[in-house]
């Protein structure tokens, strides 16, 4: 079962889950998942090979799907969904095998394609560190520096560096995120409809959900809807978190 971090209290209104993007993890999102608990339960999961999960030597999206579905049927077989980048590809994926499972579908800036982009060199980088030797944070950062410019892209990635550790030690599975990369920036063949709402939400400044994806995701989401936060790239709910949580209360509610 995937580890489990809730906000709030259960309530009539279906509980709300939430699946975060490669490297990431539940914590990623507890702020937005606090304010949204106002009115339901929200629960957020560390996703297989990150965080406190357990760790597995497959990361397909049928793998994740069947995760998530483990967290559903434990809540009693029906919530909505929210997933972003590859914890959105799992969402729809969740959605098309499982779809009694869900009841709303928000997909953040993803789509059900597959990608020529690799995240291997973040993987090199976070490798290349020898972190039986950093005792701080700043230590950390500025050795991974070295490798990855963006600070904003640094302080994402050592979210998932347990330092209080011993020795020190990354919360992800490198090798198995590494070897089944062509998988998660990839797209599986599936032969089915979620007919259900589905909302796909991307970052204006984002080129992961282009006009000449829609074909694709209205072939599998024929119900499917669009909306665009301007000033928002990729990371949409880091960096637009107030206009986001607004979508997404108003969609979920």
């Amino acid at each position: 079962m995937l580890n489990q971090v809730r906000h709030g209290t259960p309530t009539e209104l279906p509980a709300l889950l939430i699946v975060h993007g490669l490297f990431g993890s539940a914590r990623n999102w507890g702020a937005i998942a606090k304010r949204l608990s106002d009115s339901r339960e929200v629960i957020c999961v560390d996703m297989r090979n990150h965080g406190d999960s357990p760790w597995a030597d497959a990361h397909g999206y049928e793998d994740l799907a069947a995760d998530l579905a483990g967290v559903v049927a434990q809540e009693g077989g029906r919530l909505d969904v929210l997933g972003h980048s590859m914890g959105g590809k799992a969402a729809m994926m969740l959605a098309l095998l499982q779809p009694d499972m869900v009841n709303r579908l928000l997909v953040a800036d993803i789509a059900p394609v597959a990608y020529a982009h690799s995240q291997s060199h973040l993987i090199q980088a976070m490798r290349g560190m020898n972190v039986s030797e950093i005792d701080s944070r700043a230590a950390a950062d500025a050795e991974l520096a070295r490798e990855v410019e963006t600070a904003s892209v640094r302080a994402f990635l050592l979210q998932s560096l347990d330092l209080r550790a011993d020795p020190a030690r990354w919360r992800l599975n490198l090798d198995v995120l590494e070897r089944e990369m062509d998988r998660i920036t990839g797209w599986p063949e599936v032969a089915a409809q979620f007919g259900g709402p589905a909302l796909f939400l991307s970052g204006a400044l984002s080129d992961y959900v282009l006009a000449e994806h829609r074909p694709a995701i209205k072939a599998l989401f024929p119900n499917a809807k669009f909306a665009k936060l301007p000033d928002a790239g990729h990371w949409l709910h880091a960096e637009a978190p107030r206009p986001f949580e607004a979508t997404a209360r108003m969609w979920f509610e």
